[in-house]
């Protein structure tokens, strides 16, 4: 009998846990501070993005409320972060080091370089003060714009649980995504039609952007994508999805509109802010049940016993 013909005669033991207890240690995080700070964070790197684009082609409405826009995002993501972390020194100690292994050290200074410059830059616009030095803050946060957008991707990637983890592949671009989306519906809520055509594209690419790298996600990750498609985080998600489409059709469709814009805005920021929290709540629920943390190990080890005698098998054909 070949080998490839041989059936295994003893059935595969089903998966239990000891008395149902989580294998990991599930984040200590707390809701609605983190996903909000993820939802921030992400606002305020897009809207920076939209402030330099809005300088570059001449929209002095649009570069002026994404750059307020920006400063006030990275401050609210702050003021969100420092009460998840209980008391404000926390955050301070954070940047009593530099460690470029560690996203939650390097995420900590981004904020820090970040905000202090989108806040400048902000100032000067409100005050009229210090033009040539806010231009320069301006660009610098303009340049971070993309890492803010996706660094929470990062740090939650990079811990143990199960669908944060195994989803670091296309985490990120679903973050940036929906910071985009978040971004563009901050500049349709404030400018007029005549001044929102960057912000009309951004929405579009960003949904577009989320939607792919979702689905290609979820259609990767096997059972642990369970956590993203039941319950109350596939609500989230649902809705982040179906705002977000909403939203970027009626900007386009809706482009010499004021009211339009202005609804459209509120239904991308909206989806954005959903989409956060559908993807913080499966992660936790990943981390509290053990079958996603045992049955993917179980089969993986699987899968790298199997390889050798496989080609093994292959090379006595040969």
């Amino acid at each position: 009998m070949s080998p490839r013909a041989e059936k295994a005669m003893v059935p595969d033991a089903e998966f239990r846990s000891y008395y149902g207890q989580p294998v990991i240690k599930a984040p200590t995080w707390k809701t609605p501070d983190v996903p909000v700070y993820f939802f921030l964070g992400g606002l305020a790197g897009a809207s920076s993005a939209m402030a330099v684009l809005g300088e570059a082609t001449g929209r002095a409405r649009l570069a002026r409320t994404s750059g307020v826009t920006s400063a006030a995002a990275a401050a609210g993501g702050t003021v969100a972060l420092v009460h998840d972390l209980g008391r404000p020194e926390r955050f301070l100690n954070m940047l009593r080091v530099f460690k470029p292994t560690s996203p939650l050290n390097i995420g900590s200074w981004v904020l820090a370089v970040f905000g202090t410059m989108s806040g400048a830059a902000a100032a000067s616009t409100v005050t009229g003060l210090l033009p040539g030095p806010a231009r320069v803050a301006r660009a610098g946060a303009g340049l971070l714009s993309p890492v803010m957008m996706t660094y929470t991707a990062v740090l939650v990637a990079d811990t143990a649980v199960p669908a944060w983890h195994e989803g670091r592949r296309e985490l990120p671009f679903m973050f940036a995504g929906g910071s985009l989306i978040a971004g563009a519906g901050a500049a349709l809520t404030a400018v007029p039609p005549a001044q929102a055509g960057p912000a009309r594209a951004m929405a579009t690419v960003g949904t577009g952007l989320e939607l792919a790298a979702e689905r290609r996600m979820t259609s990767r990750l096997g059972m642990l994508a369970e956590p993203y498609e039941q319950g109350r985080p596939a609500r989230w998600m649902r809705a982040g999805q179906a705002l977000a489409v909403a939203g970027a059709a009626g900007a386009v469709l809706g482009r010499r509109s004021r009211l339009a814009g202005a609804l459209s805005g509120a239904a991308l920021l909206a989806g954005s802010l959903c989409t956060r929290f559908g993807v913080f709540e499966a992660g936790m629920i990943s981390a509290k049940d053990p079958k996603y943390t045992v049955v993917p190990q179980r089969e993986r080890l699987n899968e790298r016993a199997s390889q050798p005698v496989t080609a093994a098998f292959v090379a006595a054909e040969r």
